[in-house]
């Protein structure tokens, strides 16, 4: 039933014995989900034989009754993603860190639910005669997709031995690696998905804009307005103003608060203006690797004044593969507004979106900001009161704007696609509250 558990690989092993020890432990999950430490109770049980002989390896079995941590209540995950790695002590007649290792084999494991971890193997050399006790230790949890991430478990108080071995003397057989050096080297680490959260603070980039100029308005208060959609000046290039706009943001894994800054540029075309929405300053470093063609943001531009609706401008999905550790750029947002009244209208930053692998993060400001102020007439078939037609740019697939990676559908990705997608939406925005749900 345990796989061979306790097999001797000499022949004078004795018959296998296996016994439950249970321990306080914390796990801390990968620094790319934002999560924090879970605490729980690691439930093990070892099998080893009962008695050797000096120069005997021994084949020593580490079952997962329970592990400390659950899968989280972010994603499922797929079957043969998991793998455990840990360290079993070797103690009393000689003293080994033995290193622990079990097959990446495991059925899909919905989230919210127990963690199903293989059985680990190790192999010790026995070197001396007397009693060598057998006591679990620290322990990883490695899943491999959507993104290779490591969960790290470590005891919280003494653990007590789960198994001993008699060794007997073998009368002239050497006795191998003195410190019972593992035969089995690990994989590293492990961890539990959870998709992903933490957004750095640094606001995000696109190409900025040019400065705005002084016969355009911006902010709460109006001002002069652009000349704009009602001709006068024969100008077609009308700069908005940066304005820092308030978010409140809905994710698969909470609710956050952020602010970033924003600007709204207007490119004169016959009655129609091209829109640019540009995200300012600095740029962030990507949390982990991010596939080409995966991520697009878009957003709703806001009219008021004269003319009512929105307008519909997107970017382009990232055009390579972003690395983690490299700068994300925020890209520019585009489209068409076709004014639906005449006179002075407002453009403000709206409900802004990013769909990332099957993920859709969205924030709604809580707050109306003008960038910019236009003089317009009204087009056939213009925005007033409804939205105005779409965003140019964008990968070449039919799910949301999003190039095929042959993985929309694929459940385990959507984490990835969290992270990214909140990446790239906020990269730029400066967090002010974060609030988390307990985990046990």
């Amino acid at each position: 039933m345990l796989g061979g558990a306790g097999i001797l690989l000499g022949v004078s092993a004795g018959p296998a014995q296996a016994a439950e020890v249970s321990y306080a432990t914390e796990c801390v999950p990968p620094a790319i989900s934002g999560l924090p430490p879970v605490q729980g109770t690691t439930k093990v049980e070892i099998t080893a034989p009962a008695q050797a002989k000096v120069g005997d390896e021994v084949e020593i079995v580490w079952k997962f009754v329970q592990a400390a941590s659950k899968n989280p209540d972010i994603l499922d995950l797929d079957k043969d993603t998991v793998q455990p790695t840990g360290t079993l002590k070797a103690a009393g007649a000689q003293t080994a860190d033995l290193a622990m290792q079990g097959p990446r084999q495991n059925p899909p494991i919905p989230k919210n639910s127990d963690m199903k971890l293989s059985d680990m193997k190790g192999k010790l050399k026995l070197t001396a005669p007397g009693e060598v006790t057998l006591t679990p230790d620290a322990y990883n949890i490695n899943v491999s997709k959507p993104i290779s991430t490591d969960t790290k478990c470590a005891p919280k108080e003494t653990v007590k031995p789960a198994a001993t071995i008699k060794v007997t003397d073998a009368g002239g057989s050497s006795g191998g690696t003195t410190g019972g050096l593992p035969t089995v080297v690990p994989t590293l680490p492990t961890s539990v998905p959870t998709l992903p959260t933490t957004v750095p603070t640094g606001p995000p980039t696109g190409s900025s804009g040019p400065t705005p100029s002084e016969s355009e308005t911006g902010g709460d208060a109006g001002g002069s307005s652009s000349t704009g959609g009602g001709g006068g000046g024969g100008r077609t290039d009308f700069t908005g103003k940066e304005v820092q706009v308030p978010y409140e943001c809905k994710t698969p894994i909470g609710d956050k608060k952020a602010t970033s800054p924003v600007q709204i540029d207007a490119k004169k075309n016959g009655g129609n203006f091209d829109l640019t929405v540009r995200f300012k300053k600095s740029v962030m470093d990507s949390p982990a690797d991010i596939p080409k063609d995966s991520v697009k943001p878009s957003m709703e531009v806001v009219l008021g004044g004269a003319d009512k609706g929105t307008v519909h401008v997107e970017g382009p999905t990232n055009a390579e593969a972003i690395k983690a550790g490299d700068p994300i750029e925020i890209p520019d947002l585009t489209g068409t507004y076709k004014p639906g009244a005449s006179g002075e209208s407002t453009l403000s930053p709206g409900v802004l979106t990013v769909k990332a692998l099957g993920t859709t993060t969205t924030c709604t400001p809580t707050k109306t900001e003008v960038s910019l102020t236009l003089d317009t007439s009204e087009q056939p078939g213009g925005a007033s009161g409804g939205g105005s037609a779409g965003g140019s740019a964008g990968g070449s697939s039919t799910d949301g704007g999003l190039a095929a990676t042959g993985a929309e559908d694929h459940g385990s990705l959507k984490a990835l696609g969290l992270v990214a997608g909140t990446a790239l939406l906020l990269g730029g925005a400066v967090f002010t509250f974060m609030p988390r749900r307990g985990m046990r």
